[in-house]
């Protein structure tokens, strides 16, 4: 494919033309020629879209899609296809499926489902035998095969001794253990942020502390062992002073916030709408704006939209007995865009690919072109017919949104939204 991209700003600190509205040269799926008014003396296909910028692709640090076994809340050519409309270059996949993607042969499906697409599929594998947290998975083989790090998904692993073990084995061959923090013996039957909204309204509530002890326990362990671990969707103050306080020390430890605790608050809860239900629960608008300067000051590495896709059979029913999570693809970069500076959300949206060792490229001549395309300006309400997803499960439906994401040019494949 040959392409040229007329009147792009780039938004890239890496790049020397970052900041700059010029045109770009595409030719088999590598920058030819960054400048201002490209002859197009081959008559090649252009592309000119409205108040059009770019950046290095994005990419999600976590997102479920279904397949294998649960396909009918999403495939992966259509989880794959609606991340690239929304922005998206890359994500790396939980390995929530059915089965779990715990061996080597699980990991190479996903990676074989995933072939020819613009957006590029990087596994997680499962850090125990179907994510059962008994038995350390097959975490070598897995690596061998693609998977990018090593951790089960919204599951907290009680067993102590083993998580050391863990972190102690992938130093081996540099892998990066995934910690998800929630306390299950603390959260019990809770549904709902312990607070004054879950009061209010007669839900269980899940104590800050379900997430801070294990937070606390974890880091304990990586500062004895060494290594890399990675804590996704962190959601309580509490634990990012922990976590900038362990970075100070020197332990390698990054964490992660999804777009909804930084843009929607337990508030939300009030007419008892299962779309709100999420792991870990919303927090309080003090809680959100703490995640905000979390972000702010560098100690969250990573925003990610959490995408999970739930069947409307498990969403439409009591609160306390539907399943937790939201799909976040779709309306990821508009609702950020309400509460973040635009360089900010970008950082958090490219810095990711470093945390998981997958190779960056900057907007600069001779680089392989994998770049978003999106338009900061401009408001909207995200309803049912921004939704590509299979699943129709959004905490976003309603929300103003700011700016869009226009698609993604990555794999020598233009896909737009």
């Amino acid at each position: 494919m040959k392409i040229i991209i007329r009147s792009a700003k780039i938004i890239d600190s890496k790049s020397p033309f970052h900041n700059q509205t010029v045109d770009l040269l595409i030719a088999d799926g590598f920058i030819k020629k960054i400048g201002t008014a490209l002859p197009n003396t081959d008559n090649l296909e252009e592309l000119k879209l409205e108040n059009l910028h770019i950046s290095q692709g994005w990419f999600d640090s976590s997102v479920s899609l279904g397949e294998p076994g649960f396909e009918d809340r999403e495939t992966i050519a259509n989880g794959l296809e609606t991340a690239g409309k929304s922005g998206f270059t890359g994500i790396a996949l939980q390995p929530n499926s059915f089965p779990i993607i715990d061996n080597q042969a699980q990991v190479n499906f996903v990676k074989n489902k995933a072939n020819g697409s613009a957006t590029e599929l990087y596994p997680i594998g499962a850090l125990t035998k179907g994510s059962e947290s008994k038995d350390m998975a097959e975490l070598y083989d897995m690596k061998n095969s693609g998977a990018v790090a090593f951790g089960d998904y919204a599951k907290s692993l009680d067993n102590a001794n083993l998580l050391k073990i863990a972190l102690q084995y992938v130093q081996d061959f540099d892998g990066l253990v995934i910690a998800f923090a929630q306390d299950e013996k603390i959260k019990g039957n809770g549904v709902a942020n312990e607070g004054i909204v879950s009061t209010r309204l007669g839900l269980k509530g899940i104590p800050d502390l379900a997430e801070e002890l294990q937070i606390a326990r974890n880091l304990f362990l990586l500062e004895y062992t060494g290594g890399k671990m990675h804590i996704p969707t962190v959601s309580s103050p509490k634990s990012v002073q922990m976590i900038k306080e362990a970075k100070a020390k020197g332990l390698n430890v990054t964490c992660s916030v999804s777009v909804h605790h930084l843009v929607l608050t337990d508030e939300k809860l009030e007419e008892f709408d299962t779309r709100y239900k999420v792991t870990p629960p919303l927090k309080t608008e003090s809680d959100r704006q703490e995640l905000i300067n979390g972000v702010l000051d560098g100690t969250i590495d990573l925003i990610t939209s959490d995408h999970n896709p739930i069947d409307i059979e498990h969403k439409k029913m009591e609160f306390d007995l539907a399943k937790n999570g939201t799909i976040g693809l779709e309306s990821a970069f508009g609702a950020l865009m309400t509460v973040l500076p635009l360089e900010t959300v970008i950082e958090k949206f490219t810095a990711g690919k470093a945390v998981f060792g997958i190779p960056n490229h900057s907007i600069s001549e001779g680089e392989t072109a994998n770049i978003s395309l999106f338009n900061p300006e401009g408001n909207s309400v995200f309803t049912n017919e921004n939704i590509l997803s299979k699943s129709k499960n959004s905490a976003f439906l309603g929300t103003a949104l700011k700016g869009k994401a226009y698609g993604i040019l990555n794999q020598g494949k233009l896909i737009l939204g």
